[in-house]
This record gives C-alpha cells, structure tokens and sequence, in this order.
C-alpha cells in the first residue's frame, strides 16, 4: 500500500469522524478497521449541541437526522426517580435542551451504530479517504518519514501501511497507544455493571406517566450511588438497561426479566434481546502524543458511560486534532500546534471524570447513605427538590474549553469542561451562535469583523500572508445580536473556538496568529 499522511487505526465513530475531518482538508488518509459490519449495541446516545454542530461541519447533519429513531422533544429530556422507575418520587434530569440557545444545532438522541453507519457512508464520498475494513493492526515500526504500520486480514497475510501519523482511535486496549509506551492510568469503581437489551412495548405504557423522556435513572439504597439505567432505543419499545450485578454473575446465572421487574416496581411483558457485562471504571492516557503517534477517544480515556460524556468527548478529539494535523502538514502549523492537542483535550477530559461523572456517583452515594424517606420524609423531600435544581445546574456548568491554552491569546486559567455559559466570544471559549455569521465561517481560521474595523482587519490580512496561514475575513454589521459577543474583533479556530478576541483597533495580529497556530519564532 502507497504511503499516507495520515493513518487511523480504528474505525468506529471517532477514527471515522476524525477521517472526515481530515478527508475534507485533502489530507490522504487511511483507516485501519478490524470489523467489516457494525454491531448493534445501543450505547454513546445522547449527543450534545456541540456535537450537532460538528455533524454540520463533516456534512452529515441531514444523514444523522435522518438516522434518528426518537423524535425530538422525547430524545433529549431524562427522569430521576427514587427507589424503582414507578416511585413517588422524580423530577426532571439532564436535560440539555435548556442550553440550545448557546449552540447552531440542537442536541439528539440517536445510538452510536447509526452515527457510525453515517459516517462510514460519509468517508466514502472523499476521494483523500481509504478505509480498509476488515484488517487489523498487529504492529508499529518507526521508518525515516514516519510509521510503518504492520496489519493483518482474515487470510492472516501481513501488509505493511506507511504514514506520516499515526492515530490510535482503538479502544481501550489501543495497540497505538502501547506502540508509544503511553502508560493508562485505571482509577476502578470495583463494579461489575451489565448491559441488557430488550423489547417491551408494555414499558412503553408503563412509562406514559413521564410524556416526553427517553432515559431515566433510578436510584436505589442498596447500589450506593451506583444507577439502575433505563434508555430507549427507539420509540417502538426497543430498550437497554445497566445496573450493578454481583462479581460472581454470568450470563447464564443472570435473570435479567427479575432484575427488570425488580428496578420497574412492576411486573410486565418483555423480550431480551442480549445480556452483556463490563467493568465500571475510569481510565486515562498519561499523555496523548509520543512524537507523531496519537490516540483519541477511548484509546486515550474512558469512564462509566454515566451522562454520556464518552462519545462527546472522543468526537471533540477528533475534530481539535484534526485541523492542527492538516495545518501541520500544509505548512502552515508550527512547531507547538500538535502539542497544543494534549495541552487542551487531556484536562478537559479530567474535569469530565471528576467534576462530572464522578461527582455525580459520589453525590447520588451520599444522599441514598443520608436520607430515606421511611425515616425522615420531611427532610428527604426538602433534599430531594434542592437536587432536582441542582443536577440541572451540572448541565448549565457542562461547558468544555480551552482557557489558558498555550495557543489561545488572552484569559487564563486551565483548559476545563466545567464552567458557564455565555453569549460573549470569550477567548479558548466556543462561539455562540448569531445571524447570519456562524454559517459564513471559512474551514480554515476566520476573523470577525463587527462594524468597521478597517485597520484590525488590515493587520490580520498582512500577517496571515506574512505567515501564509489561510484566512477568511467577515465583515458584519453591529446589531442587538453581535453585540452580545462583546468585541469586534473575533479570531475564530478551525474547531469554531475562539482564539483571540478585542476591540483594539491595532491588535498585533502577527504575535496573536503565530500563536494561535503554535509557532515559536515567527518572525525569523
């Protein structure tokens, strides 16, 4: 095989996703996927905003639509109850609908084979995409321009793909990872977790006391915070279903309808369809990058798939680190930009386990340890309520960015997923959506321009030459909406983050775009 820029070992939604992004810059690139078909096993659901918008960039936005087995408003609002699923007691849970206005696309509901299924459609409309399903990756060897990549096929032959980069998107047991002596750090739960998937259109009736919910989270005393989990699969009748089971549990010991009517509070008819079991853990990679290897995705960090953060944040991976790959090998990326990858996505990853996921375990174990309504009903329900406002505050606070990143100019702190949401165009920060802007954004770097600036745009053109760093420049009119951005000179990254943000009217448009695009010296 020819060599490539890029190579992505792992063609699941992130590898693919990340194909596409680069596809789409022109980089010749070749995945390396060990399954020919994909599975269906419902998991990685329920997909943010931002997310939404990233369908629109690699051009699937209309496919996934399509894809959607749950309607909108139903897909994206969830329940909490106490005790069982029929309880009397549940108030309203992650609903991420309330934070919309901040995004140009809405959040959805849809399982991850069908994103795959659309992406894997995708990549095959880009002439610089070759994905090679089917194969897998047994080994990784440095040559004098790169990687070579040793794979094997059904027939076991060995063939030997060649690249620039190389990109661990496989898994959890990543094979790139572990070429590049990345050390995993595995910070364990000790619960062994089950996945059951079934049909019950019966449920269906059961749960029309909750119009208009596709996922509901249970919890009981006996699981210490741990959840019994309820999703819909479509609105059919089709269902999965996690909860912790003993260590001893197989699948043929397990009695998945007992364990159902049990977590329900009543009996009904169901189908199973596949009982499954995993180890509820949290891990991640030391580092992101050794040299010109890289991992994304699980390869580089997974957690309890609690809020569905995981596919999310893997998705994201991809579509930071697949403009500093491209920017890199056009020319026009310095030095600094591929480190800039780990300097960002590595502590967001680390506020989502911590100030998240594993926030809500210990939380929820500490209210079930502390309250019951059998022994204080009074100070339960006042508990109770205070929660119910509370974890729709973790939705408000759920808010990835890169504040005081090394290519970011202006702000400080640390790259985080936690903070509040905000209309201003705050620097290391997402863009906020406004009319007849957000649509106009160049694949490349944009520059902003609100009301006449003549001598900011000015700047920024002749440094972008001096640099040759591609650059749109919009031009738009002072109005109520781009006033909520709060400056009029906006740098906006490839990933539609804000890179620098003023009204100086003589910024030093050569430092800001040498920094944004990780350059050390630029003006040697």
């Amino acid at each position: 095989m020819k060599r490539s820029q890029v190579a992505i070992v792992g063609g699941g939604p992130v590898g693919l996703a990340l194909a596409v992004d680069l596809g789409q810059r022109g980089i010749d690139t070749v995945v390396i996927e060990r399954t020919k078909r994909v599975h269906n096993i419902p998991k990685g659901q329920n997909l943010t905003q931002r997310t939404g918008e990233h369908f629109t960039a690699w051009n699937v936005a209309k496919q996934i639509e399509a894809a959607r087995r749950i309607p909108a408003p139903v897909a994206v609002r969830g329940i909490t109850t106490y005790g069982t699923l029929l309880g009397a007691y549940h108030h309203d849970w992650l609903v991420r609908g309330d934070v919309s206005r901040y995004y140009a696309a809405a959040n959805l509901r849809i399982p991850q084979y069908e994103v795959e299924r659309v992406l894997r459609d995708r990549v095959t409309e880009l002439l610089d995409v070759k994905v090679h399903y089917g194969r897998s990756a047994v080994g990784i060897d440095q040559d004098r321009e790169g990687h070579s990549l040793r794979i094997s096929g059904l027939d076991s032959a060995i063939e030997t793909v060649s690249a620039r980069f190389v990109v661990g998107c496989d898994g959890s047991r990543s094979i790139v990872r572990n070429s590049a002596g990345i050390k995993q750090i595995v910070k364990p739960h000790d619960r062994k977790m089950v996945l059951g998937l079934f049909g019950s259109v019966e449920l269906n009736r059961l749960l029309e006391r909750y119009p208009e919910r596709s996922y509901f989270k249970v919890l009981h005393p006996d699981h210490c915070g741990y959840w019994l989990f309820f999703g819909r699969v479509d609105n059919a009748g089709k269902w999965f279903f996690h909860c912790p089971v003993p260590r001893e549990v197989t699948e043929d010991s397990f009695d998945l309808p007992a364990r159902l009517h049990s977590a329900v509070g009543k009996r009904f008819a169901l189908e199973v369809e596949y009982i499954g079991f995993w180890d509820l853990r949290t891990a991640y990679a030391e580092h992101y990058r050794n040299g010109s290897l890289f991992i994304a995705g699980d390869a580089a960090h997974s957690h309890p798939p609690y809020g569905a953060y995981g596919l999310n944040t893997g998705l994201e991976d991809a579509r930071n680190l697949g403009w500093k790959l491209a920017a890199t090998i056009d020319g026009w990326g310095g030095e600094r930009l591929l480190d800039s990858y780990c300097a960002e996505r590595q502590p967001v990853f680390e506020s989502t386990a911590v100030d998240f996921i594993e926030k809500m375990i210990r939380e929820d174990g500490q209210f079930l340890k502390n309250f019951d309504p059998d022994i204080d009903r009074e100070a339960f329900e006042a508990e109770w309520k205070r929660r119910a406002v509370a974890t729709q505050n973790d939705v408000q606070r759920y808010v990835p960015n890169y504040e005081g990143s090394p290519i970011v100019q202006g702000g400080s702190g640390r790259p985080s997923a936690a903070g509040s949401h905000s209309f201003a165009a705050l620097p290391g920060h997402h863009l906020s959506p406004q009319k007849n802007v957000l649509d106009r954004l160049g694949q490349d770097f944009s520059l902003i321009s609100v009301g006449c600036r003549p001598s900011a745009v000015a700047a920024f053109q002749s440094a972008a030459s001096r640099l040759n760093i591609p650059l749109k420049v919009i031009e738009t009119d002072e109005t109520a909406d781009t006033r909520r951005w709060c400056a009029g000179t906006i740098l906006v990254r490839p990933d539609r983050f804000v890179a620098y943000s003023d009204d100086n009217p003589a910024p030093d448009a050569l430092g800001i775009l040498a920094r944004a695009t990780g350059m050390r010296q630029p003006f040697a």
